[in-house]
């Protein structure tokens, strides 16, 4: 069993960087090399810009290597609860920003001729209780009338040529959802970049961040650079540099196995929809199949802030069994990848981009920014451009955690919440 992400596993690198000091001034530095900070690389590259990314460790190292490879449509939340707290029209371009995402990855994949192996599958939201189906069909009235009328209603029976499980009693398809490999796409995504002008250094992190007359000064181990704007896209991995914002991001780690590849028997026997799939539970799991066929699937498991080979070790441990009573003829089944990652969340799970103290930033997905993080960068990109652009979240206060100074001491306690909310919803 490897302990990497099976997405990194095989990656071809980007060219190799000349190794001279870092220098220059630069219209805009990205510091982070993920999803948003490629996405806005590119677009500002491709609009005469010059642009320098810093990230710390490789292209992809970070959330948009580590997660699930679903790129799922609308919002996580309940979209009721969102119309009952901003309002329809505020709830439902929230909605169709991350339908809007899906449709960018798309649009990229296509101009760049990245091979990713891109797919509209459908997402699964599966009710893991009877009540769960019941609060599913209520929120499905609100997404079918508002905001999503190619979304459907699935009884327990009709999940049968879906899912190989009997443990679900019903569910919602959001059919615009995708699936990809996240691999292939931030290889991609990065070689587009540099081709269209954008510096990339790997393995360089940022030291130093300060105000100067000319925008920003950067330090790095490699030398300083000056940046008119600077786009901050660390999410969960943001520094110690920048701890106004780790005093609203919260680290918490998500998990995930891949089996060996599946027979076509086993594949039928598992998921014969091929759908991304998640569950109903608080601390519930998420599962797909890769190109290749394996299972991967993942979830929270554990509330901790680690993310290393123990911690990955004892996360997978409780997905196996987690996979087992989901689908019981898996239980020999070997498996070949076990990783984890950290998920920036924000304490009420939507995200946050905008400009604090002349600082851009994106950030704060809540485990769900596979689908547009990429969009979010190009719209902050469009902000630092002076063109017009949409950003759903620019009006949302962003309080720090109370009692939160950037490791979050809590996460056991919220863990402990959780588990005691599925036990009695």
């Amino acid at each position: 069993m490897k302990f990497c992400p099976y997405w990194l596993d095989d990656i071809s690198p980007l060219p190799a960087e000349s190794l001279t000091p870092v220098s220059g001034h630069y219209d805009v530095a990205v510091i982070g090399g993920g999803f948003t900070g490629l996405g806005a690389a590119r677009r500002l590259a491709m609009n005469g810009a010059s642009v320098v990314l810093f990230e710390a460790e490789s292209i992809g190292h970070g959330a948009s290597g580590r997660n699930g490879g679903h790129l799922n449509n609308g919002l996580a939340h309940s979209f009721a609860a969102a119309c009952t707290r901003f309002g329809e029209k505020q709830a439902t371009a929230m909605y169709h920003a991350f339908d809007n995402g899906i449709d960018t990855i798309e649009r990229i994949i296509a101009q760049e001729q990245i091979d990713c192996d891109f797919r509209r599958s459908g997402k699964l939201k599966l009710a893991s209780k009877p009540n769960h189906m019941a609060a599913i069909a209520r929120d499905f009235d609100s997404v079918r009338r508002l905001a999503d009328p190619d979304t459907t209603l699935l009884t327990r029976d009709d999940l049968q040529g879906e899912i190989g499980s009997d443990i679900f009693h019903g569910g919602m398809l959001q059919k615009k959802s995708a699936m990809m490999h996240m691999g292939k796409f931030v290889a991609g995504l990065a070689r587009a970049a540099v081709r269209h002008g954008a510096t990339v250094h790997q393995h360089t992190a940022v030291d130093g961040c300060v105000k100067t007359a000319r925008g920003f000064g950067l330090k790095t181990a490699r030398g300083e650079i000056t940046a008119t704007n600077v786009l901050l896209a660390t999410g969960a991995y943001t520094s110690h540099e920048f701890n106004w914002f780790r005093r609203r991001i919260v680290p918490v780690g998500s998990f995930l196995i891949a089996t060996r590849p599946l027979t076509d028997s086993e594949v039928a026997q598992t998921l014969p929809g091929n759908r991304t799939c998640v569950t109903t539970m608080n601390i519930g799991n998420y599962f797909r199949l890769s190109p290749d066929k394996r299972l991967i699937f993942g979830g929270r498991a554990r509330f901790s802030a680690r993310s290393d080979q123990t911690a990955d070790a004892k996360g997978g441990a409780i997905l196996r069994r987690a996979m087992i009573h989901m689908f019981p003829h898996l239980a020999e089944i070997e498996i070949d990848y076990c990783w984890g990652g950290l998920v920036d969340m924000t304490a009420d799970r939507y995200p946050r981009a905008g400009i604090n103290n002349g600082l851009h930033y994106a950030m704060g997905y809540s485990g769900h920014g596979a689908q547009i993080a990429t969009h979010m960068g190009e719209i902050m990109a469009a902000q630092m451009l002076g063109q017009a652009c949409h950003n759903p979240w620019s009006e949302l206060p962003w309080e720090a955690v109370p009692g939160h100074s950037g490791k979050p001491w809590f996460l056991p306690i919220v863990g402990a919440y959780y588990q005691l909310k599925d036990l009695i919803s």
